[in-house]
């Protein structure tokens, strides 16, 4: 391959899209912390500069009633019980995806992320029973246990490059469950008297949600209306209503999306393309909407709406409290105050920390976390960021000074939290370079590439037993594939121990000369050709006809005659069928697709990005 000059930025693909729901998702959350902030200084200046316009707004009933039927509640209420329900569909939906296409798809990490969140939960809970023992706030055991994702991300985004990705990565796969448990712990031990009748009416709408949509039923208003009959049983059964919004989450399965999905949707644009109609027009958004997931329409529909409204309202309305010297000092010798303080900053990071040191020792390293125990550490400490449910619990159990005492510890513990995380990276960072990158490892984790690499069966550039492999699933009529061959290029002149790797994907629906020009590169490999004529392919993606294809051949001093026949025969078509069918296997479906040492590359892959994800890849093997 020739070395070519730089290229610049690329992230394109066709057909699909380059960036991972789960770096959308992290950026959603970091960006909302700047909101949450806000909101929890706006409601504490609020509180303290006209506390009597504070209390009477949020204390205001409104009421919606339809003829006999009707439904009264506070302002507060109207956001606790109903917003918050939004919210937790939205913890639903992204502990889904995690079930079924993000880390937690590999099920025995399951059970080492459920062990740390509840590690993670009953150790400040027992600490704060310790503290509270003998005094009736011992009932609010639940303000102590939970950690706020939204706030936990955000403050990670403040220490900057300090914190690897990995971390980010690790604190979503444990407080989603920690969010579970929680909302678990809402709807059991913090509900009212429980109306039987009302109970099963709700379990019996979610069922018939459940029947729905195993039926392949799409249409959002079938599912909002059996959303809110199920929301308000709840509410009247006496169980915490927001644990609606998980149990739906739940129910909204994710996968990538299917390339016959893909190439469905390009048929129908082709149809559009050829009459305008506005019936072609509605199919077409229908056959678009179709080929992605509900999870993924549904989380990028509404994640936004929850992190930078419904959280920050929810703040604005429970974090105000009277800052006084008097009612601080009564609320720093309060077993409420403490009790919550000490939970999440010594419960956390011992209960995280501590179930994952005796997971791995008990299982004698088969149950181990696929980050350093410098990550585990930090994610302990930023785990005793409890905000959000913390607060949800607070202003069922307490009211008046008791809640007041419960908001301080809340707000103190996060305060804590930070300070905590921020000394204990800047620990870390002053180890020596080796240790340091030992505890801010991160392990190869889930090999999303099916078909792993066989140096008789694949096109395989660079030395076989070389620590990075790069896969390419690549289409020589994909404009994207002929943007980044530079960049391979470059990466393989200036990397010797990298192996580079090419597997066909033609996209016949978008690419008519795709099959054809794959077909030629085989018929070239037969005489031990195909790297030279991959090159040319690339080069000319805009000439790729029969007579060019011949022409190529005889650039290289091929054999035109056998080249010819071979190309006739479709001589390789069943190989490039094999390579489809790993690309289909690997969730493959679009061009093109990056896989380094088996694991999917999501994100731009111009030159820059390419190095970093090959350094970070050859970091993890040395390491390991």
């Amino acid at each position: 391959m020739a070395l070519q000059p730089p290229t610049p930025h690329v992230s394109g693909q066709t057909t699909s899209t380059a960036r991972s729901p789960l770096r959308k998702f992290l950026r959603t959350e970091t960006g909302s912390a700047i909101a949450l902030l806000g909101a929890t200084v706006a409601a504490l200046a609020w509180a303290n500069i006209s506390p009597g316009s504070y209390a009477s707004l949020w204390d205001t009933d409104l009421s919606v009633r339809l003829g006999a039927l009707g439904l009264s509640q506070s302002l507060r209420e109207w956001i606790n019980n109903g917003l918050m329900a939004l919210f937790f569909f939205v913890i639903g939906l992204e502990a889904r995806r995690e079930f079924d296409i993000g880390d937690l798809r590999e099920r025995r990490r399951i059970t080492l992320a459920v062990l740390a969140g509840a590690g993670g939960m009953v150790v400040p809970v027992m600490v704060y029973l310790a503290i509270n023992a003998g005094h009736d706030s011992v009932r609010a055991w639940g303000t102590a246990m939970s950690t706020d994702t939204a706030f936990a991300l955000g403050m990670l985004a403040l220490l900057g490059s300090r914190v690897p990705d990995g971390l980010r990565t690790f604190i979503l796969t444990v407080t989603v469950v920690d969010d579970f448990l929680s909302l678990g712990v809402i709807a059991v031990a913090y509900s009212g008297h429980i109306s039987m009748t009302a109970l099963l009416l709700a379990l019996g709408i979610l069922g018939v949600t459940l029947l729905v949509t195993a039926a392949g039923v799409r249409r959002g208003l079938v599912y909002a209306l059996l959303g809110a009959a199920a929301w308000l049983a709840l509410l009247k059964s006496g169980v915490d209503a927001v644990a609606t919004g998980l149990a739906l989450g739940l129910m909204a399965y994710a996968h990538p999306a299917a390339r016959s999905d893909l190439e469905r949707a390009s048929s129908l644009f082709r149809l559009f393309r050829e009459q305008p109609t506005s019936g072609l027009e509605r199919s077409v958004r229908v056959g678009l909407a179709s080929a992605i997931s509900p999870n993924e329409r549904l989380q990028r529909m509404y994640h936004p709406w929850t992190s930078y409204g419904v959280v920050p309202l929810f703040a604005l309305a429970n974090a105000g409290i009277t800052l006084d010297v008097e009612g601080l000092s009564r609320a720093f010798e309060s077993p409420i105050t403490l009790g919550i303080i000490f939970a999440y900053l010594l419960g956390k990071p011992v209960g995280i920390l501590g179930t994952e040191w005796i997971v791995t020792t008990a299982s004698r390293g088969r149950l181990r976390s696929p980050v350093g125990w410098g990550i585990v550490s930090v994610g302990g400490t930023i785990a005793g960021m409890g905000f959000t449910v913390s607060l949800l619990i607070a202003t069922v159990i307490f009211h008046g000074q008791q809640l007041e005492e419960a908001k301080v510890g809340i707000l103190s513990a996060a305060i804590c939290a930070f300070a905590a995380t921020w000394l204990v990276t800047a620990v870390i960072g002053a180890l020596p370079q080796k240790l340091s990158l030992r505890m801010l490892s991160v392990a190869e984790g889930v090999v999303d590439l099916a078909v792993s690499v066989h140096p008789l069966r694949d096109h395989a550039v660079g030395p076989a037993d070389a620590p990075v492999t790069i896969v390419e699933y690549g289409d020589f009529e994909c404009p994207y594939c002929g943007q980044v061959e530079r960049a391979t290029r470059e990466l393989l002149a200036q990397f010797g121990d990298v192996r580079y790797v090419w597997r066909h994907l033609p996209l016949t629906d978008v690419h008519p000369y795709a099959q054809l020009a794959a077909e030629a590169a085989e018929a070239a490999a037969l005489q031990h050709a195909f790297w030279p004529m991959h090159d040319l392919l690339l080069d000319h993606q805009g000439a790729l006809g029969v007579a060019d294809l011949l022409r190529y051949a005889k650039e290289l001093d091929l054999d035109v005659e056998r080249f010819r026949r071979d190309l006739r025969t479709h001589h390789g078509a069943a190989r490039i069928a094999a390579d489809v069918q790993s690309a289909d296997l690997s969730g493959v479906s679009g061009t093109p697709t990056f896989f380094i040492n088996g694991r999917r590359h999501h994100g731009a892959y111009d030159f820059d990005a390419l190095v970093n994800a090959v350094q970070a890849a050859r970091e993890r093997a040395a390491l390991e």
